[in-house]
C-alpha cells in the first residue's frame, strides 16, 4: 500500500515507462510514414476515433471500479479480522478461568491455556497471508517472460521485497506447539486447520470446566467470523476479476492508441504541414492518460498479488500481533511494520 501522499516523477515514469514507450514509437512511425507518402496517406478523421476513445473511457472507467471494489472489499476484510482478533484475545484472557471447576487450577496451567490459544491465532493470521500471495494463473508473476520478469523486479522493488519478511514456517515454529507442528504445514489448507485446532483446545477447555458453555459458545463464534473472513479473502484470491472485461478493457484501449496518431496527424496537418509534428506531443499526452487508467485498473484488481498496491497484510498481521501480546503482558514485543520507499507490506 503506497502511504506517501503524491507519487514522485520516476514512479510515474517506471510503472507507464515501458507502454508508453511503445505508443511513442508507433506514433513517430505513422508520422514518419505521413511524411513518406504525404500524396497518397488515407486520412482518417477524428470523428470515429473520438467516439471510440469516449467508449473506451467509459468502458475502462467500470473496471477501475470493479478494481477498487475488489481492493477496498479486501481491506474492509482484514480491519474485520483486525477487530475479531482483539476480541478474540480480550475473550480468552477472560473467559479462560477456573470459576467453573470443582477444584481449582493452577493459574500457570490457565495462562499457558491462554496463551496457545493467542499464539495460534497469530499462527492462523502469518499463515493465512502466505496463502493469499501464492500466486494464481491470472496474475502478472504468471503470464510471460517479459511479464513475469518485470513483475519480480516491480516486487523488489514495490512490493514483498522490499521487507526482510520472516518465512511462515519460521512463524509457525515459533507460534504453535512442536507437536502441532509437523501435522499443520502439511495440510493443503493449513490456515483452515489452525482453526480447527483451536476448535478443538476450546472443546478440551469445555470438558475441563475452564470454560462453561455460553463462553464456549461465544468463543466458537468467534472462530465462525475467522472462517468468514478467511473464506471472503479467498473468493478474492481465487476468482479473478472476470477476464472477459479485464481483457476487453485492455484490447480497446490498444486498438484506441493504434488509430490515435493516424486521427492526430489528420487534425493538425489542417493547420499546416509544419504544424504536424504536434501530433507526437499531444497525442503522447492522450495516449499516457488512456495507459495510467488502464494499468491502474490492471494493477488494481489482485489485491493479495505482493505489490505496492496491495493490502498491507504483513503490517496487519505485526498489528493484531503486537495488541494481543500486549494483552499477555509480554515485554519482548515486535516491532511495528514501518514504510519502505513510500510502500507498506
Amino acid at each position: 500500500m503506497y502511504v506517501r501522499k503524491k507519487f514522485p516523477l520516476i514512479s510515474i515514469i517506471r510503472f507507464t515507462g515501458f507502454n508508453f514507450t511503445v505508443f511513442l514509437v508507433w506514433s513517430l512511425f505513422v508520422y514518419v510514414m505521413h511524411s513518406v507518402f504525404h500524396d497518397n496517406w488515407v486520412e482518417i478523421p477524428w470523428l470515429p476515433i473520438s467516439v471510440i476513445g469516449t467508449a473506451v473511457a467509459f468502458y475502462v472507467g467500470f473496471k477501475n471500479n470493479q478494481a477498487y471494489d475488489r481492493l477496498w472489499e479486501a481491506r474492509k476484510i482484514w480491519g474485520s479480522i483486525i477487530n475479531d482478533s482483539r476480541t478474540w484475545g480480550s475473550m480468552v484472557k477472560a473467559y479462560v478461568s477456573n470459576i467453573f471447576t470443582e477444584t481449582d487450577v493452577e493459574k500457570s496451567i490457565i495462562k499457558e491455556e491462554v496463551r496457545v490459544l493467542v499464539y495460534r491465532h497469530l499462527a492462523w493470521l502469518y499463515a493465512l497471508r502466505s496463502q493469499l500471495l501464492i500466486p494464481t494463473s491470472w496474475e502478472h508473476i504468471s503470464q510471460g517472460r517479459w511479464s513475469a520478469k518485470s513483475t519480480k523486479k516491480r516486487m523488489e522493488r514495490f512490493g514483498v521485497g522490499l521487507i526482510n519478511d520472516h518465512n511462515t514456517e519460521q512463524n509457525l515454529k515459533q507460534l504453535i506447539p512442536q507437536n502441532e507442528y509437523q501435522d499443520l504445514i502439511n495440510f493443503t489448507n493449513t490456515a483452515t486447520q489452525i482453526l480447527d485446532y483451536q476448535a478443538t483446545q476450546l472443546h478440551k477447555l469445555r470438558t475441563l470446566d475452564l470454560v462453561d458453555d455460553f463462553r464456549h459458545m461465544e468463543l466458537q463464534n468467534i472462530l465462525r467470523a475467522f472462517y468468514t473472513h478467511q473464506g471472503k479473502c479467498e473468493r478474492i484470491k481465487k476468482f479473478p476479476l472476470p477476464r472477459q472485461y479485464a481483457n476487453a478493457s485492455q484490447i480497446f484501449t490498444n486498438v484506441f492508441l493504434f488509430l490515435l496518431p493516424f486521427g492526430m496527424i489528420t487534425e493538425f496537418h489542417k493547420l499546416g504541414e509544419s504544424a504536424t509534428w504536434l501530433a507526437i506531443p499531444f497525442g503522447c499526452i492522450v495516449a499516457w492518460v488512456f495507459i495510467m487508467m488502464e494499468l491502474v485498473g490492471d494493477y488494481s484488481e489482485n489485491p493479495f498479488e505482493g505489490l505496492g498496491n496491495d493490502i498491507p497484510m504483513l503490517a496487519l498481521c505485526r498489528t493484531i500481533e503486537i495488541d494481543l501480546r500486549e494483552m499477555l503482558g509480554e515485554e519482548d514485543i515486535p516491532p511495528a511494520i514501518k514504510p519502505v520507499n513510500g510502500i507498506l507490506m
